[in-house]
């Protein structure tokens, strides 16, 4: 009976246009993201069945988008020299390879963004740090950001829209306040412990995380640093990637940081591998004690298309607070989040970090 149901899903995705391609290709993405096992793909299950059987999704719609004659043209026409750097690079054309969805071999980026699957960033954010060269930067630059050839405008997830805690210490959460905490243990002020002098190299490290795309690397040190302007600071998170090839090598981002409106939220942008990237913080909580913040942000890279949400549990040295645990748990609710949901981040061998 199975053969005869694979043969039947088989001979309808040739056909094309059909009602039985469009459920054989729907049945296939199902497939696709219950196999992933995380509460973010079983959501989208829903939202490709709205898409395809009630009413446009946006969120849907943005992962097969671009492809068309148009977008073709308009990629030829302002990034013919980007595109021909790419195709004759080893490595920039295996990175593209991957994400388009072919499947892993010694060439190396192209190759390596073909063989993601629907909104499959897990995958593609793995090929971009296991690829990421400067001809590839340039590539998406050109396409995505610069002239948006695809034609994308994904935007931040509205909800869950979790308020930052209110206040620390016994006192009200004020802007100065929020930016210490996300110093942490990297240098002196009001934020550290009283008669606490000894400081990390780092402001915090991830000892969990939610996305498993962006908060599940290895090894996430979060430093911060004060800018020049009020309100201003940077972020540079540096974590260890495993390749596709199984190689360990360091990646680092730096992001630009102003305050929200109201204290402890938080605005980021980043130019990452030739998309930007615009996010949302908040700080759902931090013990007195400062051994643990814990960190939500939702965000989208607009021209790629992509929406995205997720939490970091930020330690000093990375391993879960026991003594903590249930006051973590209710601010994970407060976000929308289960326990469950929270993977633990391998910090094992974290030596020899770029800091």
């Amino acid at each position: 009976m199975y053969a005869v149901v694979d043969e039947a899903l088989f001979l309808a995705e040739k056909v094309g246009f059909s009602a039985e391609a469009r459920a054989a290709r729907v049945l296939k993405t199902i497939d696709s993201l219950w196999g992933r096992h995380t509460s973010d793909d079983l959501l989208f299950i829903w939202l490709v069945l709205l898409n395809e059987y009630v009413t446009p999704v946006p969120e849907v719609a943005n992962t097969t988008k671009g492809t068309d004659l148009p977008s073709l043209l308009c990629m030829i026409k302002n990034c013919g020299q980007k595109i021909v750097d790419c195709v004759g690079d080893t490595r920039c054309k295996a990175g593209l390879d991957c994400l388009e969805g072919c499947a892993f071999n010694d060439q190396a980026g192209l190759d390596c963004l073909e063989g993601c699957a629907l909104n499959d960033q897990v995958c593609q954010y793995r090929c971009i740090v296991s690829y990421e060269t400067p001809k590839f930067e340039q590539f998406a630059l050109c396409i995505l950001q610069l002239h948006n050839c695809r034609g994308l405008d994904a935007q931040m997830p509205t909800m869950p829209n979790p308020a930052p805690m209110a206040s620390w210490r016994g006192q009200p959460l004020t802007h100065e306040a929020a930016e210490s905490l996300f110093i942490g243990w990297k240098q002196q002020g009001p934020q550290m412990p009283a008669g606490d002098t000894a400081t990390k190299p780092w402001s915090w490290l991830v000892a969990a995380g939610k996305n498993p795309a962006y908060d599940f690397f290895p090894c996430q040190h979060q430093l911060y640093s004060y800018g020049k302007g009020k309100g201003q600071m940077w972020y540079e998170p540096v974590f260890k990637a495993i390749t596709l090839d199984g190689q360990q090598v360091w990646r680092r981002r730096r992001y630009r940081v102003r305050r929200g409106k109201e204290p402890g939220t938080f605005y980021y942008s980043v130019l990452d591998n030739g998309v930007t990237s615009n996010e949302y913080w908040r700080i759902m909580d931090c013990s007195e004690d400062l051994e643990f913040c814990l960190f939500y942000y939702s965000g989208a890279a607009a021209a790629a298309g992509l929406s995205y949400s997720g939490a970091v549990l930020a330690t000093q040295d990375g391993t879960w607070p026991q003594q903590y645990t249930d006051r973590i748990h209710e601010a994970l609710h407060r976000a929308g989040i289960e326990p469950w949901e929270l993977s633990t981040v391998d910090n094992s061998a974290c030596a020899g970090a770029p800091l």
